[in-house]
């Protein structure tokens, strides 16, 4: 191979060691992003155990109650709030939830709608012709959480309306550093799990004679809002663990190419050097 095929061999060596400090770097912030949002997962299920107990409180109080967010009502469509994210370098995170979606409802297209947070899944939305209800940016700040009280008001809104018959929440669950899981929760009609024969520790409940519809509309509320709270911090700390692993790939990838490229340049470097000497003692032999 002449010089300028060298030169462009050395050129790409260079290219992929600049990328390779690139996607180090990007590796060491996203091992720092998933730290930070273990903690903050950590931090929530002591808050969101107690929002777990409003659960139970709410088939306390309503037991005899027909509140319309506790029963199934006449609608056969679905909306599905997916937890996406508006980042990517995080390999199918963003895709997958939407992907179980057409994998298990697929049959069920026409009755189906998707409220999906983060933008980046709407390009999976499109691509498997799902209807997009709405759409809303990360919820990764103080400042678009409240967002959510907008969401939760929406689809309550929707299901009193009878526009829909389920809301399903699905989304990416955090298992370990290499493990993550896209599942399914019901959110509406609420499911009972209330047993009149369990000890719930619910004596200090205060008796209520008036607004007990109010006050259960209210807690199916903060209730819903806990829950997605913490299902996108658990949706979070996926996506920083699978931009890792992505990163992690990466460099092994660029490692691997770099191996293979330095092994060509120097074969073909030797292979030069080797003919230069040869043309030089033929032109010696000649001489004599």
């Amino acid at each position: 191979m002449s010089a300028t095929g060298l030169l462009e061999i050395k050129r790409r060596i260079n290219s992929v060691k600049n990328t390779q400090k690139i996607t180090k770097a990007m590796g060491l912030i996203s091992i720092s992003k998933l730290r930070n949002a273990k903690t903050k997962l950590k931090e929530n299920y002591c808050y969101f155990n107690q929002i777990c107990n409003i659960k139970k409180e709410i088939f306390y109080i309503g037991r005899n109650e027909n509140n319309i967010f506790l029963k199934k009502n006449k609608s056969n469509n679905k909306l599905f709030l997916v937890i996406a994210s508006d980042s990517g370098l995080c390999g199918s995170f963003n895709g997958n939830c939407i992907e179980f979606i057409n994998e298990k409802y697929g049959l069920e297209k026409e009755n189906i709608s998707v409220l999906v947070i983060g933008k980046r899944g709407i390009s999976y939305i499109n691509k498997y012709k799902l209807n997009l209800y709405k759409s809303y940016g990360d919820l990764d700040n103080e400042e678009n959480y409240k967002n959510i009280k907008n969401i939760v008001f929406d689809f309550m809104e929707s299901y009193y309306k009878e526009n829909f018959g389920e809301v399903i929440l699905v989304y990416t669950k955090y298992k370990s550093a290499i493990k993550q899981e896209v599942v399914e929760e019901n959110l509406l009609p609420l499911k009972n799990e209330f047993k009149e024969n369990e000890n719930l520790h619910l004596d200090e409940v205060v008796s209520i004679e008036e607004n007990v519809e109010e006050l259960i509309n209210i807690l199916i509320y903060k209730y819903l809002e806990g829950k997605i709270i913490n299902c996108i911090f658990d949706s979070k700390t996926s996506e920083q663990s699978v931009r890792m692993q992505a990163m992690n790939s990466a460099i092994k990838n660029a490692d691997d190419i770099l191996k293979s490229l330095t092994s060509k340049y120097n074969r073909i470097r030797q292979s030069a050097i080797t003919q230069e000497i040869s043309e030089i003692v033929s032109g010696s032999e000649a001489q004599k």
